[in-house]
């Protein structure tokens, strides 16, 4: 009879923004042979440090992240990139004997990896062509509406000065008469991508406090914008080939400090819709991962977290 290999063991660290997963997770790479592959994407684009909340260079040497500075911002990173550059960085950390430990906040991310990607309807030109002269003729907030309709979901995500994620939004609609979302859980639901060679086992941070946490948020954008925020955007603002809808640009932050040199924005009300976007972004994150399946809840000191994952990994591996 011939015995299955039984799979790998590959953790995920989840969690919403200043939550602690980066120092969780330095923590946990001190105690346990874990490699760190970053899932953030914010943290793949060059010269965004700061306000992706980087670790600094030395401590990435002594902490290497896979995953990060692996774009320009001027080229645009899907999660269709994200899924295939983690499988490949996790098949090289099995292979080296060690342990992947994937750690971030953008949820969709953790999702693709685990769900795979939606069979999502090809381009139809007819209809692309009808949404932009809509546009032309009334506007995008036209089309933002429009989606709003049929996709609310998707609407409440893009914003209505975002034309290509909008059209593609409403087009998938137009063209398959489901939203986005309907597309993705059919894909779960149906089991379309071929099962992973591994196992994953989730860990999020889960602050108790949810004023607690919105502290943090503003005093950690806050020490981002002492350390130099506002001349790290500076320096991709005057490139002069990047926009503030390119989605390095968008990212939390960098589109606040965007439209503070654009004129558009003082620099307190800067600093107030940039903390005020930040507590948004982990609202939604908690909301992922408030329906998140088979998740180990980490919710003690940073002690006990630690403790908690390590006890896991250790009965994972028996």
């Amino acid at each position: 009879m011939t015995r299955l290999t039984p799979k790998q063991n590959v953790y995920c660290l989840m969690g919403p923004t200043a939550s602690g997963k980066t120092a969780l997770a330095v923590e946990l790479v001190k105690r346990h042979p874990f490699q760190i592959i970053s899932v953030d994407s914010a943290q793949v684009y060059k010269g965004m440090d700061i306000g992706t909340g980087k670790l600094d260079s030395e401590a990435l040497k002594a902490f290497p992240h896979r995953l990060i500075d692996i774009r320009d911002p001027a080229e645009p990173y899907s999660a269709a990139d994200f899924r295939n550059d983690a499988l490949q960085q996790i098949d090289e950390v099995l292979d080296q004997g060690d342990v992947p430990l994937l750690v971030g906040g953008t949820m969709l991310y953790f999702r693709v990896l685990r769900d795979g990607l939606a069979d999502m309807p090809h381009a139809d030109t007819t209809i692309r062509e009808e949404i932009v002269q809509l546009a032309k003729r009334e506007g995008w907030d036209k089309v933002h509406q429009d989606l709003a309709k049929v996709d609310p979901q998707s609407a409440s995500r893009i914003h209505p000065n975002d034309p290509q994620r909008l059209q593609r939004a409403l087009e998938v609609y137009l063209v398959s008469g489901k939203t986005m979302a309907e597309l993705h859980s059919m894909q779960a639901d149906n089991s379309i991508q071929d099962p992973l060679s591994f196992n994953l086992h989730y860990f999020a941070i889960q602050p108790e406090d949810r004023q607690q946490l919105h502290g943090r948020i503003e005093k950690r954008f806050k020490q981002m914008l002492e350390a130099g925020l506002v001349s790290e955007v500076e320096t991709l603002y005057r490139r002069g080939d990047l926009s503030q809808f390119l989605p390095s640009i968008k990212s939390v932050g960098y589109r606040q400090v965007w439209r503070h040199l654009s004129g558009e924005l003082g620099y307190d009300e800067m600093v107030e819709k940039g903390t005020i976007a930040t507590r948004q972004l982990a609202k939604r994150q908690l909301t992922w991962l408030r329906s998140w399946g088979q998740l180990q809840r980490l919710r003690g000191s940073p002690v006990k977290s630690i403790d908690c994952v390590l006890n896991y990994v250790d009965s994972a591996s028996i």
